[in-house]
């Protein structure tokens, strides 16, 4: 995907991460035409692409709704040569404005990893994807040896 979709597509995150994803008023929102089914797939979509900008091998991508009451999130979990990275997508429960969770992992099956880095709702609406990419390329070459209890 060329760097320019991965800016709309997270023009679109921003967007459909703005909107109340854990609305329970009416069935549609909840089915399969509602914004938080939208979102879910819109952050595959994007995970998948990020995965091959950052030079990932051994990719899991998945996604899980969840409940009424929350947005749900999709995730993203992949390996370079030496160690790997997680990256998580959600709309937080109490309001907050950390969207994106990305922290180091040493494998696949790695579920504490390295220290939390945040993107905010905030930044996500402005950041260049280039910037994002950045960021997360540097865990690459980030010491390996601080993990998080």
């Amino acid at each position: 995907m060329s760097m320019k979709s991965q800016q709309e597509n997270m023009r679109r995150l921003h967007e459909l991460l703005s909107r109340d994803l854990s609305y329970i008023w009416g069935e549609r929102e909840c089915g399969p035409n509602g914004a938080k089914k939208a979102y879910l797939n819109q952050g595959k979509v994007f995970l998948r692409a990020l995965a091959k900008d950052l030079g990932l091998r051994d990719v899991v991508v998945k996604s899980n709704a969840a409940g009424i009451a929350v947005s749900g999130d999709c995730s993203l979990c992949g390996m370079w040569e030496d160690g790997g990275i997680y990256v998580c997508i959600e709309q937080p429960v109490c309001g907050g404005e950390n969207v994106i969770l990305y922290r180091t992992i040493r494998n696949l099956k790695d579920h504490r990893g390295g220290y939390n880095n945040y993107i905010r709702l905030s930044e996500l609406a402005d950041m260049p994807y280039e910037e994002l990419l950045r960021r997360m390329g540097a865990l690459r070459k980030a010491d390996v040896l601080p993990w998080a209890a």
